[in-house]
């Protein structure tokens, strides 16, 4: 037994993935990178000009602001993990990746995800208590309150993670280097082990659906604690104005989730599920919610709005 589990470890340790990219479309890798680069482009351009903004601008130190800076920080992050190995692999072929390397861009993708549910259900709770307490809102939700949950969700997200690295990194692998993806993912790398990979499905899917599972049915409760509240409201302009200040955050929520759980479940449940339609839902939840989060917020938060507009327009009146 010894033996072969430091053969399994050498093998692992210096094995190298292919990221095949899109298969079946590999005569349309450079035109697929066209908009890959530019959709990454505008990426770093929103969240960095959030970030900025919100650095500067010393009325946006508020807690709320301070919850999207973490949301742009982990929009940066998770593109940046995957894109410029995509570019390359697209544009000149360079699809090889160590296990290290492969290892090290899944768990980033991975934490990411989990970094920004956290994110989003804090969010939920700041708009639950601004809309049901707004009296005791300053008092509840403070500057330190936000620091400690960043870092409780930075903490959550490298505990379920880790144990991702691990599992692969226990697996053998003497088969196919060939990963048909445009970057790594847990279920991708574990499908090219020579073992038995149920512990890996088993923990992605519970991960899935206890973990970030639980962060929707959060969501989901305390917006219904805030529709109730918004109904008892005693005018229709009341009720309209509160709706209005969670509608960006509903946005996001909805770009965010929605193409994540049909690519994660298509992980677990999927050899029946098309590969192409996979890798693209894959890319999905990797490019869309960076890249549209920023506008989001931008369009819907009204003082974040006008900062936008002040830098274009600098003799605009601002309110």
């Amino acid at each position: 037994m010894p033996v072969a589990s430091a053969t399994n470890n050498t093998v692992a340790s210096s094995v190298v993935f292919t990221l095949q990219g899109i298969p079946g479309l590999e005569a349309a890798h450079l035109w697929l990178s066209l908009p890959l680069c530019s959709v990454y482009a505008v990426v770093l351009l929103g969240n960095t000009l959030v970030l900025v903004l919100i650095a500067v601008e010393r009325s946006l130190h508020q807690p709320t602001y301070l919850l999207l800076g973490m949301l742009a920080v982990s929009d940066l992050i998770l593109p940046s993990a995957t894109v410029p190995k995509m570019l390359l692999m697209l544009w000149f072929g360079a699809g090889d990746i160590a296990f290290a390397a492969c290892l090290t861009q899944m768990f980033f993708v991975h934490a990411v995800f989990a970094l920004e549910s956290g994110i989003l259900l804090a969010m939920a709770f700041d708009r639950y208590v601004a809309i049901c307490d707004p009296l005791r809102y300053r008092a509840v939700v403070t500057t330190p309150l936000v620091g400690r949950t960043g870092a409780a969700s930075v903490l959550r997200s490298v505990c379920v993670t880790l144990p991702f690295v691990f599992l692969l990194k226990g697996l053998p692998y003497c088969g196919h280097r060939l990963l048909p993806h445009t970057y790594c993912e847990h279920m991708g790398i574990a499908r090219l082990a020579c073992a038995d990979i149920t512990a890996v499905i088993a923990y992605g899917l519970s991960v899935t659906f206890l973990a970030i599972g639980l962060d929707v049915v959060l969501i989901v409760a305390s917006y219904v604690l805030i529709l109730r509240a918004v109904s008892q409201l005693p005018c229709k302009a009341a009720q309209l104005r509160a709706l209005r200040t969670c509608s960006a955050h509903i946005c996001v929520i909805l770009i965010f989730y929605t193409p994540a759980f049909f690519s994660f479940v298509s992980q677990g449940f999927g050899r029946n599920v098309n590969r192409q339609a996979h890798i693209i839902l894959a890319n999905l939840y990797v490019l869309v919610p960076p890249t549209l989060n920023p506008i989001v917020y931008g369009v819907k938060t009204q003082p974040l709005w006008d900062r936008v507009l002040k830098i274009f327009h600098p003799q605009r009146r601002m309110p």
